[in-house]
């Protein structure tokens, strides 16, 4: 799981100081029609993590479970790739963006929540509760944490697709 967090920190830091500097009228336009705007980006990423964070708790709070060992061989890093666009689940389309500064804050605070359950559970406990994700099914708590990671790749790509469109 620290090779996770540590991937978690990196991510995260890159994103942060990518959409700090921006100026509110960048930061809140949409691209295109349909196309979310880096702030409905930063939001999704908030929702998704703090979901994540709701199901974690109630995972942890249930009797030890162990995906299969054929689950256990899913690569979360698929997540990252922009390469297969996937819908967000209507819960987590982001309505109502918030302020670039409320939106920073936020997410670092949903972050630090996230590192202190790891931090309070642990890596042998996050092995032995099962996270439903709705497009890699049933995966472990260590691979939940890593997939938070890649989603949050995925979305800094989509944040740098999104900046080089706006720039044209």
């Amino acid at each position: 799981m620290k090779r996770a967090l540590k991937r978690l920190d990196s991510v995260h830091e890159k994103l942060i100081n990518c959409i700090s500097t921006l100026e509110p009228a960048v930061y809140s336009r949409q691209p295109g029609d349909g196309e979310w705007s880096v702030a409905e980006i930063v939001h999704h990423l908030c929702l998704v993590e703090a979901r994540v964070i709701k199901e974690l708790e109630g995972a942890v709070a249930r009797a030890p479970q162990r995906v299969t060992f054929l689950r256990r061989l899913i690569p979360t890093a698929i997540v990252s790739s922009r390469v297969i666009r996937v819908k967000a689940p209507k819960a987590m389309n982001p309505l109502d963006a918030p302020e670039r500064d409320v939106a920073i804050e936020k997410f670092d605070r949903t972050r630090a929540n996230l590192k202190t359950l790891c931090a309070t559970h642990g890596h042998d406990r996050f092995r032995n509760l099962v996270f439903k994700h709705p497009f890699l099914g049933e995966i472990d708590g260590v691979a939940t944490v890593s997939f938070i990671g890649y989603h949050e790749k995925r979305h800094y790509k989509q944040i740098c697709e999104v900046l080089r469109k706006l720039k044209n």
